[in-house]
């Protein structure tokens, strides 16, 4: 069967990645108004908020696009995948992170928006250091680590809990809070609120996630040779879904 239409996934990506930085940004905000004075306790609120909504939006889109939501998920899915005809083309990677870089800052602007705030408020927060590039280096060889293998074991299925599990946990034990998305770190560039980045910390929070994608990369093919065969099944299994009944390479 054919995969669902090019632009039915890039709307899926969009919207996904939309939803995914409102979900981050919006309990950010909610956090740092239930709790103004407790830092820990915000940052539970915010990454309970986030790990819970990343699961709801694996299972909603990942049968239409495969819920990627993540340009070094992206990547990782046509590099993997391209000598076994499985994952994503080329073309496909770079709709897919068009698709999900406008979906991000969309997010942030709608999170802005339900909170009274101006629709782009720029973060004056500072990022830029090594101790957090090295923990989104961290951050995202394990996400790909993880995704990649449940692909290979056949429990993709299981994705949506435990991708959502994994960014939850990874709040907690990376120095950066794990943002491990190129999309999401420029989003969240759009916000000047609890979840922000400064504009100016954004490249080289984008170039550790990039390392991250080779580390990440490098371990899956040493641990699973034959990875790249399942690509096609990043991130929930698409022989049980049911949009236009597709057994497909995207």
């Amino acid at each position: 069967m054919p995969a669902p239409a090019l632009w039915r996934r890039l709307l899926a990506e969009s919207v996904g990645t939309a939803l995914l930085v409102t979900a981050v940004v919006g309990s950010g905000i909610m956090a740092t108004t239930l709790s103004p004075n407790d830092v820990g306790l915000q940052l539970l609120e915010n990454s309970v908020a986030t790990a819970f909504a990343l699961g709801a939006l694996i299972l909603t889109f990942g049968p239409v696009s495969g819920a990627h939501f993540n340009p070094v998920v992206s990547a990782a899915d046509w590099f993997l995948g391209r000598r076994t005809g499985t994952g994503l083309t080329g073309t496909d990677v770079a709709a897919y992170t068009i698709a999900q870089v406008l979906g991000a800052i969309t997010g942030s602007i709608l999170a802005n928006l339900m909170f009274a705030l101006h629709p782009v408020t720029f973060s004056t927060k500072d990022r830029a250091a090594g101790h957090l590039w090295l923990g989104e280096v961290v951050a995202t060889a394990g996400l790909l680590l993880l995704i990649f293998a449940l692909a290979r074991s056949g429990r993709a299925a299981v994705a949506p809990a435990a991708v959502g599990a994994y960014i939850g946990a990874a709040y907690w034990f990376t120095s950066s809070t794990s943002f491990a998305n190129p999309a999401v770190t420029v989003g969240r560039a759009f916000t000047n609120t609890f979840a922000g980045i400064a504009p100016a910390s954004v490249p080289g929070f984008v170039v550790a996630q990039f390392v991250g994608l080779l580390a990440g990369v490098g371990l899956l093919l040493a641990l699973y040779p034959d990875v790249g065969a399942t690509a096609d099944q990043v991130v929930v299994d698409h022989d049980a879904a049911t949009i236009d009944k597709p057994t497909r390479t995207r």
